[in-house]
């Protein structure tokens, strides 16, 4: 790991930022959310950059950049412009871009008005725009007249749902927020007022990940699905169990989600394309059954085990058509339709531990297979659900 970039005469422009992985690596900058810092990323970093060169950035004010870095009225776009400086003098020239909230706005923008810089999008729990200005500009009103305290006290119901608000992690973000300049976060807070890039999402032409928090009051679901279905070709990803700032409640699967959608922007050749098929059959099956299933490999076997990384997860499932959660359903449905018993259940089990589908969603999607696939082949279908609904939650209440 490479320690952050202290600011220097030189540098002094720079938004403060850090460097992870290999200087060859694929470029990936990665921005954070009003009241955050870098450190924001730290469940996503790490195993970005084992293939990626990954850049994090400060906001103004916030971490280690000045609240100088963003000018009298400065908005989104002076964000984006600060963005490419310290793009411009690292020497990257095109770079995928995964940001949260405001830094998935920095993104958003940066996507539309310079098209040719940006390879792939991701954007967590973001928005095109962010709610009624009154709200942003009385909450701005607020931070000058008294500090960011009384933004402190209310962050964990904006940014963690109930049972995580309480943890460590949750703890340890809150508490950042406490060493933000207050003028600054203002002047974001004025900044996210304006911002209103829906006329525009139509423009986007990089491969676009979205991914929302089920239980976010901040950016809600719509908010997210408004940007899916304006971005052309854009992926959505609805997470269980995740508020504002999913990537800290959700590390496992936001990451997940960021290694398929990258590696799938760079899957141009054979190895490419087998790297993206292993990190999204990851994200699909998880990490034991994959596990599993290369070390039980034979030299007999590795011909059809590396056929279906590339085909089946590298090219088909990695696509932007069709999001990862409907994917499961047309699985589940053909899997029963054939009587491939196994594979049925490895699929539900998968389905229903990463929560993308619930137990109701399995109920309607086999019910859906009883009326088009045969009532014999659901009934087999709903034994294998049930027994694995029944061993998921005992597993849980042993925990």
């Amino acid at each position: 790991m490479k320690a952050p970039h202290s600011p220097t005469e030189s540098a002094a422009r720079l938004l403060h930022h850090r460097e992870d992985g290999p200087p060859s690596g694929t470029p990936l900058v990665l921005g954070p959310s009003l009241g955050t810092s870098m450190a924001v990323w730290d469940g996503q970093a790490a195993a970005l950059a084992h293939s990626h060169r990954v850049v994090r950035w400060d906001l103004p004010g916030h971490g280690g950049s000045p609240g100088t870095l963003l000018p009298a009225g400065g908005g989104v776009a002076e964000l984006g412009a600060q963005v490419l400086r310290l793009a411009d003098a690292l020497g990257i020239d095109r770079f995928g871009y995964a940001g949260i909230s405001l830094g998935g706005a920095v993104g958003s923008w940066l996507a539309v008005h310079h098209p040719d810089r940006i390879t792939s999008l991701a954007l967590v729990c973001s928005s095109a725009r962010f709610g009624e200005p009154q709200a942003w500009l009385e909450r701005a009103s607020l931070v000058r007249a008294e500090g960011i305290g009384p933004v402190v006290e209310t962050a964990a119901g904006r940014w963690f749902t109930a049972g995580f608000a309480e943890t460590p992690a949750a703890r340890a973000v809150v508490d950042g927020l406490r060493a933000v300049d207050p003028g600054a976060y203002a002047a974001l807070c004025e900044a996210l007022a304006i911002h209103d890039l829906r006329g525009e999402l139509a423009g986007i032409t990089a491969p676009t990940l979205v991914v929302a928090g089920r239980e976010d009051p901040a950016t809600p679901v719509a908010h997210a699905r408004e940007l899916a279905d304006a971005i052309p070709g854009a992926t959505l990803i609805e997470l269980p169990g995740a508020s504002h700032l999913a990537n800290v409640e959700q590390p496992g699967l936001v990451r997940t989600a960021l290694q398929s959608h990258f590696a799938a922007g760079r899957a141009t050749d054979d190895m490419s394309r087998h790297a993206a098929g292993t990190a999204v059959r990851r994200t699909v099956l998880g990490d034991a059954h994959v596990d599993r299933a290369t070390a039980a490999t034979t030299p007999f076997t590795a011909v059809f085990q590396d056929f279906i990384t590339r085909y089946a997860w590298g090219e088909v499932w990695t696509r932007p058509g069709l999001d990862h959660r409907t994917r499961r359903c047309l699985t589940l449905t053909a899997l029963t339709a054939l009587g491939h018993h196994a594979e049925l259940a490895m699929h539900l089990r998968a389905a229903l531990e990463s929560g993308d589908l619930t137990p109701e969603d399995v109920q309607e999607v086999l019910l859906q297979a009883a009326v088009y696939c045969g009532v014999p082949a659901a009934n087999a279908a709903f034994a294998a659900a049930d027994r694995i609904i029944e061993e998921i939650t005992h597993a849980a209440e042993g925990k």
